[in-house]
Formats: C-alpha cells, structure tokens, sequence
C-alpha cells in the first residue's frame, strides 16, 4: 500500500515514569508538565493508568486539554475485568468504560486495549467471552499473552468481528504481524527481556520492514521497554525507519 495511504500514529506505553527525568524530560521541568512536554515529540500514548484505576472524566479531559489538536490516546481496559474477573459478569463494567473514555477524550479516543493475563488460555468460550463484551463503535484491540491464541480459529473470529488482534514483541511470544483489521496495533515490551530490553537499529529495521508490507491503513505502535528511556529512544528510531522510503 502506498506510504501516502497509511497513518502511523507512534508513541510509549507511558509517559509517567520518574527515572526519564533526565534523560527524556529536562530535570528542572514539573511532572504537571511532563504530558504537555511528551505531545511535542509523539502523537499519541497508551494511557497504562486506566488499567490500575478506573478512569474519571474530569482526569481524562485534563488529558485532552493538555495535548494539541490531533493528538490520540489509546486506553487499556481496567484490570478488574482482564484479570481479577477475567471477563466474567463484567458487561456492566465495560459499558461505565466506554461511556467515560469516550466523555473525557472525545475524538482524541484512539484504541481501547484489553490486555488478557498469561493464565488466560485460548477456548472458543474465553473467546467468545471477550468479543460479547466488545462495543463495534470503538476501535477495539485485544492483546494475548499466551501461546495458545495465535490459531486460525481466533484470527478468523477477531477478523469477523472487526477487532483488532494485538501484535507483540516480548519473550516468549511470536514476533509476527498479526492482521484482523484495517487497524494494525503493535506492543514492543522487550525482545529478550520484559521492559527492559533496548531494541538494536537492525532488530527496528525488520520491524519496519513489516509494517510496511503490512496490508493495514493506520498503525498503532507502542513502545513498552521503559527502563532508562529506551522506549523514547526506540520510538524515535522506528519513526525515522517508517519516514524513510
């Protein structure tokens, strides 16, 4: 697909961490203004807060207000319904989610994530559970961390759905691109080594490559290996490698 009919949006899984002090944000700065400061080198964030705490509108419309016109947020599920329910009885839940994602971003709602435990093992009926709860109207990502997910059966389903299947790089999981959609999610968490792994120019490169044969419209891609920035760092590199021909 031509390189003008794709939008990448690239960011961190993060922005509030204190150890960038320093080495991504200049250590004079407040960490009121670390969000304002981050919007002016990436387009959009993964918002990891949501996941330890129920979100509030009046918390993510300080979001909004604070990032420039364009800029997007993908949010992750609360950990109630992913791992302490582990979807079940949650409908209620999911709604109160998307209502108050949807109230506080607004159109800055990029991705909504449910990030699914190592426990969590692929049947038809875990399956299904998750894609009852799913709302059409949001553009909804589902990540796996067990094995037992990448089958045709769950691809198959994800892509009737519309649902976007999650793509990772982490140890232990299939480094692959993984399609279901028009929309293409990419979680880097740490090649070798969970968080705190520094990818190499060429392990980014090979990344890139497969974005862009990639069949998808828009892309999101996240970095996750927070540990002394790297994830800043490798960030900026994969955008250099996409913007590059």
């Amino acid at each position: 697909m031509p390189a003008a009919d794709r939008r990448y949006f690239l960011g961190c899984s993060g922005y509030f961490y204190r150890d960038w002090r320093g080495k991504f944000y200049p250590p004079e700065l407040k960490p009121s203004r670390w969000l304002r400061y981050y919007a002016e080198f990436f387009d959009t964030v993964e918002l990891n807060s949501t996941f330890y705490g129920f979100p509030r509108v009046q918390n993510l419309r300080r979001f909004y207000r604070e990032t420039p016109e364009g800029f997007v947020f993908s949010v992750k599920m609360n950990r109630t319904v992913t791992h302490l329910r582990r979807m079940r009885g949650t409908e209620e839940l999911v709604r109160d989610f998307y209502r108050t994602v949807r109230e506080g971003l607004g159109e800055k709602l990029g991705c909504v994530l449910f990030q699914m435990p190592p426990s969590y093992r692929y049947s038809p009926e875990n399956l299904q559970r998750i894609l009852d709860q799913l709302q059409p109207e949001f553009v909804n990502v589902v990540e796996f961390r067990h094995r037992s997910w990448w089958c045709p059966e769950v691809t198959s389903a994800l892509r009737d759905a519309g649902v976007v299947f999650c793509s990772v790089s982490s140890p232990g999981l299939p480094e692959e691109l993984v399609e279901t959609a028009s929309v293409a999610y990419v979680r880097f968490h740490g090649r070798e080594s969970w968080y705190r792994y520094r990818y190499s120019d060429e392990e980014l490169a090979e990344w890139a490559r497969r974005i862009k044969s990639a069949q998808a419209r828009v892309f999101y891609l996240y970095f996750n290996n927070d540990y002394n920035a790297n994830a800043v760092e490798n960030c900026r590199k994969l955008r250099e490698l996409l913007r590059a021909g």
